[in-house]
């Protein structure tokens, strides 16, 4: 997995790139918890499920249908976040969604159960860049860790950012013209 800051990365720079008008500051924390959550599931590993269950690390909470329930429950939560039902589920589901995703790019665990419970077969990107993260935390803080933030630098961090970038200036160039002076500071 890549480390657990890494996958907030994503929703965050979807969220700053959308802007606040869109994605309150509210919604982005949910996004950003919501895209943290899965690796709840580590603690399975103390309650004795095994890795490779379906409810172990990489199963159920790393689904598709998991980023649906959570993308349902930010839709009848939405006055909470100031956000529209509409955006409050996809911000969330695409947010818990990328989780899985990412993990399935990195070069190390037993593949993501994507599509749990149609089928329990755990799958990887074609292209495994990410550097797995240790599950130690002596290791997080060594040589190995270093070498995973680095990974996450260049295969997550600098991508998210590009894509928000380029969302913020999208929307910056289909504001109406008088809104764009207006925020210049001309009149």
């Amino acid at each position: 997995m890549p480390t657990i800051l890494s996958h907030a990365v994503v929703p965050l720079a979807i969220g700053l790139g959308a802007g606040r008008d869109r994605v309150s500051p509210a919604l982005l924390l949910d996004g950003a918890a919501a895209s943290m959550l899965p690796d709840l599931d580590v603690l399975a590993f103390h309650l004795g499920v095994a890795y490779a269950h379906p409810f172990g690390h990489r199963g159920f909470s790393h689904s598709l249908l998991f980023a649906l329930a959570l993308g349902l429950a930010a839709r009848l939560l939405a006055p909470r976040p100031r956000a529209s039902r509409l955006v409050a589920f996809c911000f969330v589901f695409l947010a818990t969604a990328s989780h899985g995703l990412l993990d399935a790019f990195t070069t190390g665990g037993m593949g993501v159960a994507l599509l749990w419970p149609l089928t329990e077969t755990r799958f990887f990107a074609p292209w495994r860049v990410i550097q797995v993260s240790p599950l130690s935390l002596n290791q997080i803080f060594g040589a190995k860790g270093l070498a995973v933030l680095l990974s996450e630098l260049k295969w997550v961090w600098a991508p998210a950012f590009a894509v928000g970038g380029m969302l913020a200036l999208l929307a910056r160039f289909h504001q109406p013209p008088a809104t764009r002076q207006t925020e210049s500071g001309v009149r």
